[in-house]
């Protein structure tokens, strides 16, 4: 990892380490330690920008005293774990893409199939990404015979899941008549359908580091690729494409064309749809 993409005000010379650089390090094997959480798989020029503008918010000079504050204020650990998950998220995001997987790729994963799905959103976020599935899955009288299981490294993030509570905002993308079917409006907030969110299994998960579940026919994981390095993507998507069965499919975002699928076992589809080859 680059410890130099960051110098201090006044420029120095590529190569030295700087003392804000080593704080930054110290900092990221300390979290990995105590959280097996790894921020050396993330893009450090993103992660450490984000970081540090959260850090110097809540009025710590260095990178040491904050890791000492987060592991002391529950609060302030959730806080971290938000703005290092980038925690955005909307329904129906990439609206046409979502199209895609209810006209093209369930038929085909239903097609002589009598067998529930196993559908996995993977870093789901507060919940949009999976219930964009629940309702689609609905839809077309296939969400009771599927399994649907969520996951995310933030508890902050699966708890606001659970409750599914919405700004009016984040259903900017849903179809006029699915809103009006699936939400119901408390004050400032949507509220989604409790009968489909008890279809939704929300559980914690590290990507990097946790095993995956294996045999599934669709895994969604979009618009969280684009903050690892390339090593740590080459690793995921490795680990997804062996969660797949074969002929599953992994769905991507729209900033996250994997370029030469065939070295995971997957071909291209449909735009930001991969199959597993059989």
């Amino acid at each position: 990892m680059d410890v130099n993409l960051f110098t201090q005000a006044g420029g120095t010379k590529a190569g030295t380490c700087q003392p804000d650089d080593q704080d930054y390090l110290n900092f990221i094997q300390n979290i990995k330690q105590s959280t097996g959480i790894d921020l050396s798989e993330y893009k450090e020029a993103q992660m450490k920008r984000r970081l540090t503008t959260l850090r110097v918010k809540n009025g710590y000079q260095s990178f040491a005293s904050f890791y000492e504050a987060i592991t002391k204020d529950k609060s302030l650990f959730n806080e971290f774990l938000d703005r290092m998950t980038i925690n955005v998220s909307e329904f129906w995001r990439n609206p046409n893409r979502w199209e895609v997987l209810r006209d093209n790729i369930l038929p085909e994963l239903t097609r002589g199939n009598s067998r529930c799905l196993k559908i996995w959103s993977a870093a789901c976020s507060t919940g949009e990404e999976p219930y964009t599935l629940a309702m689609i899955l609905d839809g077309k009288s296939l969400l009771s015979d599927t399994s649907l299981v969520a996951t995310d490294i933030d508890e902050g993030a699966l708890a606001k899941a659970k409750q599914g509570l919405y700004m009016e905002r984040s259903l900017k993308d849903v179809p006029p008549y699915v809103a009006a079917r699936y939400f119901s409006q408390e004050g400032a907030f949507y509220k989604f359908s409790d009968n489909l969110k008890k279809h939704v299994q929300f559980r914690k998960q590290n990507l990097l580091l946790d095993r995956f579940e294996e045999g599934h026919d669709l895994i969604v994981c979009r618009n969280v690729m684009i903050y690892f390095t390339e090593e740590a993507k080459t690793k995921l998507y490795h680990k997804f494409a062996a969660a797949l069965r074969p002929g599953g499919y992994l769905f991507v975002g729209s900033t996250e064309q994997i370029f030469t699928p065939g070295q995971y076992g997957l071909e291209p589809t449909e735009t930001f749809f991969y199959r597993k080859k059989a």
